[in-house]
């Protein structure tokens, strides 16, 4: 199967229909993460039809975790080569998207690919998350964090960011866990786990989603 099929059947199987506009969106950035990688290395996932799997049908994942309303706004902590964020807003236009790479050249790859794409409602902040502006206390409906350390370690550098009741989605091997007594403290609660096989592979996944329950 040619990757665009991989992409469109692969995302209707999550859920989600894109548009033609959407699908071209997705491979004019895969083109670029291809021309930027061989240069700042973003990604050791190299092969097309893998890329779309690994990376955006697990980033599309996480909508499963979320309501994608408009003016929704979200916050991608660690976003390196724009994962799970941009697949995300792409897919769903409505939503503002906050991407934040304290790495330069990553956050480098992000404004460039925002401003090619021209996605309206996306900022890069290439700062660590603990370095973000007062401003961005206690605002976000949701926090993403695709490859930011541990789960406990992950909502406590998310929580200061999350409005009460906000979202925090994890995609995590369906061996990761945590424990009661590691959730206790944390503000959050355990509202539920998803677990998937990314569709056209074995690639079993698990989204974890955790509502912040403190103000």
């Amino acid at each position: 199967m040619i990757p665009r099929e991989l992409l469109i059947t692969g995302a209707e199987e999550l859920g989600i229909s894109l548009t033609v506009e959407q699908v071209n969106s997705l491979f004019i950035f895969l083109a670029e993460l291809k021309k930027w990688n061989s240069r700042i290395n973003l990604t050791a996932i190299k092969g097309e039809g893998d890329t779309v799997i690994k990376h955006v049908l697990d980033s599309l994942s996480h909508i499963k975790g979320f309501i994608p309303a408009p003016g929704l706004r979200l916050l991608d902590m660690g976003s390196g080569a724009g994962f799970p964020a941009i697949p995300i807003k792409i897919a769903c236009p409505g939503i503002a998207v906050t991407l934040v790479e304290s790495i330069k050249k990553k956050a480098s790859f992000l404004r460039h690919a925002v401003r090619t794409l021209a996605l309206s409602g996306a900022e890069v902040m290439d700062l660590r998350t603990e370095e973000l502006p007062d401003s961005y206390h206690r605002v976000f409906d949701v926090v993403t964090a695709r490859a930011f350390a541990d789960m406990k370690t992950a909502l406590v550098s998310g929580a200061p960011f999350l409005k009460h009741g906000g979202l925090m989605v994890l995609s995590r091997g369906p061996e990761e866990s945590i424990k009661e007594q590691e959730l206790a403290g944390t503000g959050f609660t355990a509202q539920r786990k998803i677990e998937l096989t990314l569709p056209h592979s074995e690639y079993k996944r698990a989204i974890w989603v955790f509502k912040k329950l403190d103000g």
